[in-house]
């Protein structure tokens, strides 16, 4: 009887600590606008993980830099004031190791993003963990493209002083110098009024994100440049998503994997359905010259190279894998 009775009230000051706390909200903020791969990828991952939690537990998801911008989302992850985040880009700004996605064309689609993601993701893990965060499971932002109202884009001297937005990561910013534009670091959230008013020339990003943030209605060209491929990261705090029972991060992280599917396959469907969005707006586009921007960007590798530890080998370990079968 006395088991019974301490097995009981243990039983209850568990359930009643807040951590344990049925019926617990989860939140999971980020910058996407409504229509944008971000909000379609949290949507599904948030009913995929309440559908598996029942009454243990609800992702609540907050889109449109609700909760704050990237920047401001990590600080409230290290904080515990949100569970989830979607980083993109910034993340190269975290750990060096994500810079690498940063080198322009080194990603080839999302078979090769698979298989560096297989290779090489206890390497970003650990780069995350040393930072007090943990990586659930990849997302995508997607291939980025250039807009802006000067000229169409063909080649890298077409940039040449351009005023282009740019997240806010070194590696884009050295990019974009060494092609010649005068690259504006800027939260997105404050991207269609620079573009508005004339603060800002141009930007990129992948059609999803422009054609959701509606940057089509003040831009007049759109080239093709596909020249980084930006993955997107299930960012939780490794402190404080540890103090969450078992149970329910097994089912998140069960989600974050499956829910990598349903997000490459829109990818790829909103990749055709929102270019002809861009181009009804009557944006003019073109399809640069590829070989000329590969062409140019070697001094960005070679600074990689030789400033990151292990850039080099991280270099050749994903060039390796674009081959791979």
């Amino acid at each position: 009887m006395l088991i019974r009775t301490i097995t009981a009230a243990a039983i209850a000051a568990l359930l009643a600590s807040p951590a344990f706390a049925a019926g617990m909200s989860l939140k999971f903020g980020h910058v996407g606008k409504p229509g944008s791969l971000f909000e379609e990828s949290v949507e599904a991952y948030a009913k995929c993980a309440n559908d598996a939690l029942g009454d243990t537990a609800q992702v609540q998801t907050f889109g449109s830099s609700q909760l704050g911008k990237d920047k401001e989302l990590l600080q409230k992850l290290k904080l515990g004031q949100i569970t989830f985040a979607l980083p993109s880009s910034v993340m190269s700004s975290v750990a060096d190791e994500f810079g690498i996605f940063e080198m322009p064309y080194i990603i080839q689609d999302r078979e090769h993003m698979k298989r560096v993601q297989k290779e090489l993701g206890a390497t970003f893990q650990k780069a995350a963990n040393d930072k007090g965060y943990h990586i659930l499971g990849y997302f995508e932002n997607g291939f980025r493209n250039i807009t802006n109202n000067t000229r169409p884009i063909n080649v890298p001297s077409d940039l040449d002083g351009i005023k282009l937005r740019t997240p806010k990561g070194s590696w884009r910013v050295k990019m974009f110098k060494l092609y010649g534009a005068n690259p504006t670091p800027m939260a997105f959230s404050e991207v269609f009024s620079a573009l508005k008013t004339g603060v800002i020339d141009g930007q990129e990003n992948p059609y999803a994100q422009i054609a959701s943030a509606k940057f089509q209605e003040v831009q007049k060209y759109l080239s093709k440049t596909g020249h980084v491929y930006t993955p997107a990261y299930i960012l939780v705090s490794k402190k404080h998503y540890s103090k969450l029972p078992q149970g329910v991060r097994d089912e998140l992280e069960t989600c974050a994997v499956s829910t990598q599917a349903f997000v490459y396959r829109r990818a790829a469907e909103l990749e055709v359905e929102l270019l002809k969005v861009i181009e009804d707006a009557g944006v003019e586009v073109n399809t640069p010259d590829k070989a000329a921007f590969i062409a140019a960007s070697k001094p960005i590798y070679d600074e990689f190279a030789s400033s990151v530890d292990g850039g080099k080998e991280l270099i050749d370990t994903v060039q390796g894998l674009a081959a791979a079968n």
